[in-house]
């Protein structure tokens, strides 16, 4: 009985181990659960101009310090000295909670999104020098350095991305 009790518990944490490895940097807001409360003093570190390399290119983030209960960011992607695509993003104090929001445009501009459509990440936790919205992470390495993990789907299969970025100025 105790044997079969132990490999009830090895199997049990082997499946838990197995689902954090899928996404070990990034949680999901469960079911009807609430966003906790936070305000954008747990992001203020994110404020500068970011560079780093990911999907055979350079990315990019500036996020202007918080002015009026939400943060400005702007990315933009850049392969073989050509833009391939940009996003507009905000973090903003709603209802005593944090919503980062953003939208896509290609190159020239055109929206990826619907014109009255956002892609909306809801705070899920703030843990020390990470915070966690529903599918993307904003983790503060150091003063210097910061990555952002995020839940890509593409062709039905959703993987986790880390864009690794150093402060430029």
């Amino acid at each position: 009985m105790m044997k079969k009790s132990l490999l009830f518990i090895l199997m049990l944490l082997c499946f838990d181990v197995l689902g954090q490895d899928k996404f070990p940097n990034i949680l999901f807001l469960e079911g009807d659960k609430k966003s906790p409360n936070a305000d954008l003093t747990v992001v203020k570190w994110l404020s500068g101009h970011w560079q780093g390399q990911a999907f055979g290119g350079v990315i990019e983030e500036i996020w202007a310090p918080a002015v009026g209960g939400s943060m400005m960011g702007a990315f933009k992607l850049v392969v073989e000295d050509k833009v391939q695509f940009y996003e507009i993003e905000t973090i903003s104090e709603e209802n005593e909670t944090l919503v980062f929001r953003l939208k896509h445009f290609h190159e020239n501009l055109k929206g990826w999104e619907e014109k009255d459509e956002t892609v909306d990440f809801a705070l899920v936790k703030v843990s020390g020098n990470r915070v966690f919205f529903n599918g993307l992470t904003l983790e503060k390495v150091n003063d210097t350095e910061i990555n952002i993990y995020v839940a890509i789907e593409n062709e039905g299969r959703t993987t986790e991305e880390k864009f690794s970025y150093r402060k430029i100025n």
